[in-house]
């Protein structure tokens, strides 16, 4: 039977993939997801970083990377999930290699979540699948409740990313910009970083949707373009 990816209804972003992410200082956990998801490293990972560092993107790209070579996966994102359905939903998810949890931190006071992630963990782990995780902070500072689920998210590797300095910001912008076939200068680069919010997800919405406006106008990304579609 083919191994396929679950995404319970949830589309992963098509560019949230490893070839796209800018590692910056994180290259090394990066390659460590890699080989996770093949069964080369660690079956359990930890990830943690303040919002826009890039965890939802690379758990995303480990789900894009075991789809490609058929292996089974699911991508949970927790701030999603609590809103629209129910922890029951857990239910037979340890049936698939690879499991991704995202956004640990807003199950933290939820009994019936922490509970359910508690035992889809050990049921994971007995079977011998990989389970990547990503929160905002290590597990031994988040509130949970469930003592045992404190311990038992610390049981494999915990990685805090780094942040991406302005410099890296500007390169992964210009790299965004570079894998869609747009011209993107350093000038007009570094006067986004100096008038956006620069938090990566921020800014690469911004750079969304001004690459919609420069099509659209038929239009290249230029400072007036930028000031007249961004309102700056």
């Amino acid at each position: 039977m083919q191994k396929t990816q679950l995404t319970l209804g949830l589309h992963l972003k098509d560019e949230a993939t490893f070839d796209n992410f800018y590692c910056g200082k994180n290259t090394e956990i990066v390659n460590i997801l890699k080989k996770a998801i093949h069964g080369e490293s660690e079956k359990i990972i930890f990830l943690h970083g303040n919002r826009g560092q890039g965890c939802s993107h690379l758990l995303q790209a480990c789900c894009h990377e075991a789809y490609q070579h058929q292996i089974s996966s699911v991508y949970l994102p927790f701030n999603y999930l609590l809103e629209s359905t129910h922890a029951e939903l857990l239910q037979g998810l340890e049936s698939l290699n690879v499991v991704c949890f995202d956004d640990l931190h807003v199950i933290a006071g939820r009994a019936d979540w922490e509970e359910a992630v508690f035992h889809l963990y050990n049921r994971i782990y007995d079977q011998g699948g990989t389970i990547i995780m990503a929160a905002q902070d290590s597990p031994k500072v988040l509130s949970f409740q469930l003592p045992d689920l404190i311990s038992r998210l610390s049981w494999g590797m915990v990685y805090k990313l780094y942040p991406l300095t302005d410099d890296e910001k500007l390169a992964a912008l210009m790299m965004r910009a570079h894998r869609r076939g747009i011209g993107l200068s350093e000038e007009v680069g570094r006067y986004l970083l100096r008038h956006c919010p620069r938090h990566m997800a921020t800014l690469f919405a911004a750079f969304d949707t001004l690459d919609k406006a420069s099509l659209a106008a038929q239009r290249r990304l230029t400072i007036p373009f930028i000031k007249e579609v961004l309102e700056i």
